[in-house]
C-alpha cells in the first residue's frame, strides 16, 4: 500500500506546483536561467579580463565594471516602465538581441583578430560605449521576468514562485562560471564572451517561438507614456521606500566584492592557476541545494526580520575569510554569505511585489534592482581602490576584510532601525 500511495502523493504535489503557475511563468524562468549563465559566466572573469588581459589597473577596471554592472541594474527602473507599456515579449526580444551583440563586442576587444579594427580607438572609451550598450539590453530582462512571475502566479503560490525564480537564477550563476573556466582554460578568457553571446542569441530564438504574453498582461489597460512617467515619479518620491532601497544597497556593495576583490586575491596571493570562476560559484551551488529548504524554514518569519537576519549572516563571511586566507576558507566564507543571501533575497522580491499597484508590477520590480545597481556603481570603483590600497600588500588583508564586515554590520543596524521606525509609524496610523 505504501509503495502506491507515496508516489501518488508526490505526483499530486508536483501537479499542484505546476498548476499553480501559468505557462509563461516556466518559459520566462528558463530563459532567465540561460541569461544568468551568460551574465555570471562573464561576470566571474570580468575583473581579471580587464586587468590581466586588457592591462587596465584595478581602479580603472573597477570603473568599467561599475559602469556595466551599475547600469544593467539601474536601467531596469526605466526599462520596467517600458516593459509595462509595450509588453514582456517585445522586451525580451529587444533585450536578448542587444545582449547577444553586446557580449560579442566586449569579447572582441580582447581578440587578436580585431586588433587592427580597434587600433584607432582609446580602449577605455571603446569598452565603455560597448558596456553601456550591452547594459541597456540587459536592463529589460529582470523587470520582464519578475513582472511575468507576478502575473502568472496564484496568491498561494507567489512565495514559492519567487523562490523557484531565485533557485533557477542560481543554477545559471553556478553553471556560468563553470563554463567560463572551461572556455578560458581551453580557448582563452576573451572567448567566454562569445559563449555568453551565443546563450543570449538562443534565448532570442526561444522568445520568438515559445514565449506568449501573460493573459493578465493582455487584459491590462495600457497606460500612456505620460502616465508611466507619472508612476515613475510617484515611486521616486516614496521616501520610506527609497530609504529601504538605499539601506539595501550596502548589502550589495558587499556582495559584488566576491566578483571584484575575491578573484584578485586568489590570483595574487593564493594560487594564480586556481579556478577562481569555480570558487566564486560556490555560493550559487549552495543556493541551488539549500534555497527551497531555507525558504520553507523561514517562510513564517516576518519579511523585514528575514532581511535583517540575512544581512547579519552574510556579513560574517568576511570574518571566515579573514581567519586564515586560503581556498577552503574563501569557499566557506562564500557559502556563509549565500546562506544569508538565500534567507533574505526571495522575501525581498515578495515584499516589493506586494507593494506594487496593479499594472505597475514591472516598474516596481525595476526599482527592486536599484540597490544592486548602487552596489555595482559604488562597489566596482570602491572595490578596486580597496584592493589596490590594502589587498596587494600582505599585511593589509585583515583591514580589507574588516572593512567589508563593517559595511555589513552597518547595513544590519540600519535595517533594524528602519523596521522599528516603520512599525512605530504603522501603529500611529
Amino acid at each position: 500500500m505504501k509503495n502506491t500511495i507515496l508516489p501518488q502523493n508526490l505526483n499530486n504535489k508536483i501537479t499542484n506546483i505546476v498548476n499553480g503557475f501559468q505557462r509563461p511563468f516556466w518559459v520566462a524562468n528558463i530563459m532567465e536561467l540561460f541569461e544568468r549563465v551568460a551574465y555570471y559566466g562573464q561576470a566571474t572573469i570580468l575583473s581579471v579580463f580587464l586587468r590581466d588581459h586588457l592591462k587596465f589597473d584595478e581602479v580603472t577596471a573597477g570603473k568599467l565594471s561599475s559602469a556595466f554592472g551599475g547600469l544593467i541594474y539601474f536601467l531596469p527602473i526605466f526599462a520596467g516602465a517600458l516593459a509595462d507599456k509595450f509588453g514582456f515579449r517585445k522586451s525580451f526580444s529587444f533585450a536578448f538581441s542587444v545582449l547577444a551583440l553586446g557580449y560579442f563586442l566586449i569579447g572582441s576587444t580582447g581578440m587578436s583578430g580585431f586588433n587592427q579594427l580597434y587600433s584607432g580607438f582609446d580602449k577605455f572609451y571603446l569598452l565603455l560605449v560597448i558596456l553601456i550598450f550591452t547594459a541597456i539590453g540587459g536592463s529589460f530582462i529582470k523587470p520582464s521576468v519578475l513582472g511575468t512571475i507576478a502575473l502568472t502566479s496564484r496568491e498561494e503560490t507567489k512565495s514559492l514562485g519567487y523562490a523557484i525564480y531565485y533557485w533557477l537564477v542560481n543554477i545559471g550563476a553556478a553553471l556560468g562560471p563553470a563554463i567560463a573556466f572551461l572556455v578560458r582554460d581551453k580557448f582563452g578568457i576573451e572567448f567566454v564572451y562569445l559563449v555568453s553571446a551565443i546563450s543570449c542569441f538562443l534565448m532570442l530564438i526561444s522568445t520568438l517561438i515559445f514565449f506568449k504574453e501573460p493573459e493578465g498582461k493582455l487584459n491590462e489597460k495600457q497606460p500612456s507614456l505620460l502616465k508611466q512617467v507619472e508612476n515613475l515619479f510617484q515611486v521616486i518620491v516614496n521616501f520610506r521606500f527609497m530609504i529601504f532601497l538605499l539601506i539595501f544597497s550596502l548589502y550589495w556593495i558587499m556582495f559584488w566584492q566576491i566578483f571584484i576583490i575575491v578573484p584578485y586575491f586568489i590570483v595574487d596571493h593564493i594560487d594564480k592557476n586556481a579556478p577562481f570562476e569555480i570558487i566564486e560559484s560556490m555560493g550559487a551551488w549552495s543556493i541551488i541545494f539549500l534555497q527551497l529548504i531555507i525558504n520553507r524554514l523561514t517562510k513564517n518569519i516576518p519579511t523585514i526580520q528575514a532581511i535583517i537576519s540575512g544581512f547579519f549572516l552574510s556579513s560574517f563571511s568576511w570574518i571566515v575569510m579573514l581567519l586564515y586566507p586560503s581556498i577552503p576558507t574563501i569557499i566557506a566564507g562564500i557559502v556563509v554569505f549565500s546562506i544569508g543571501e538565500m534567507t533574505q533575497a526571495p522575501r525581498y522580491y515578495e515584499y516589493i511585489a506586494d507593494l506594487a499597484p496593479k499594472g505597475q508590477e514591472a516598474l516596481f520590480q525595476g526599482f527592486a534592482f536599484l540597490p544592486i545597481s548602487i552596489g555595482w556603481l559604488v562597489g566596482g570603483t570602491f572595490g578596486g581602490w580597496l584592493y589596490k590600497t590594502f589587498g596587494k600588500v600582505s599585511d593589509g588583508h585583515d583591514t580589507l576584510f574588516l572593512i567589508l564586515f563593517g559595511i555589513g554590520m552597518v547595513a544590519t543596524a540600519l535595517m533594524f532601525i528602519y523596521d522599528k521606525i516603520v512599525k512605530k509609524s504603522q501603529q500611529n496610523v
